[in-house]
């Protein structure tokens, strides 16, 4: 696979030029175009380049909008954001995302990850890889303790962390009705009936800070 064009979505300057320093070094001779906002990058829709470097946090919305309308038009999605969280990270997945890349790498290690998209090799930052590889994995619960499937368990961070129901099932690109059968169940197996409640629970089994 060969890429000629591609786009950088950030509003940082100085992302879109560590992102182009890579994207020149992986690609040599490759054609830049960069937008600082999704109304920007929204003009570069129609001509959907081969490969897209987007950011999620952009000021008028989040960089997912840009993936749902670029993925289906062939464009090769990367996202490359400081957010290592599950709750950026699968909804984007979900989207169309074929990478993810954290800000906190440099140059050469960003452009190396992207040339083994050649070769097939979906860009991803260590860390990343790591979240991935535990949320497929079955969840260990304390002795004594009710478990959680996977989704339930993210249901139970999410809450935890302040999110709506509403909010919730955006993240988790599940449905109100769905999102709140999830809740219920996590309630129903921890033998909460308080978002307080259920917060105590998420902090003891480490998926929240102690400090909020």
């Amino acid at each position: 696979m060969s890429f000629d064009r591609a786009l950088v979505v950030d509003d940082l300057e100085s992302s879109r030029d560590w992102l182009s320093r890579a994207l020149e070094q992986a690609f040599p001779g490759i054609e830049i175009a960069c937008a600082a906002s999704l109304a920007e990058a929204q003009t570069h829709v129609e001509s959907a380049p081969p490969l897209a470097l987007i950011d999620l946090g952009l000021p008028d919305g989040s960089g997912i909008r840009l993936i749902e309308k670029l993925q289906p038009l062939g464009t090769l999605c990367i996202v490359a954001t400081v957010f290592d969280d599950d709750a950026h990270l699968f909804p984007a997945l979900h989207a169309g995302a074929q990478g993810y890349v954290l800000k906190d790498q440099a140059t050469d290690t960003l452009a190396g990850m992207l040339t083994g998209i050649a070769a097939g090799q979906p860009p991803l930052s260590p860390s990343i890889a790591r979240r991935l590889l535990r949320h497929f994995q079955p969840i260990a619960a304390d002795p004594g303790e009710p478990s959680l499937t996977g989704r339930e368990t993210d249901v139970l961070r999410l809450i935890a962390k302040g999110h709506t129901v509403v909010e919730v099932a955006g993240l988790l690109g599940l449905s109100r009705h769905t999102a709140a059968g999830y809740l219920k169940d996590v309630y129903r197996k921890l033998s909460v009936n308080s978002r307080a409640e259920a917060t105590l629970v998420a902090t003891r089994r480490g998926l929240v800070g102690t400090d909020g």
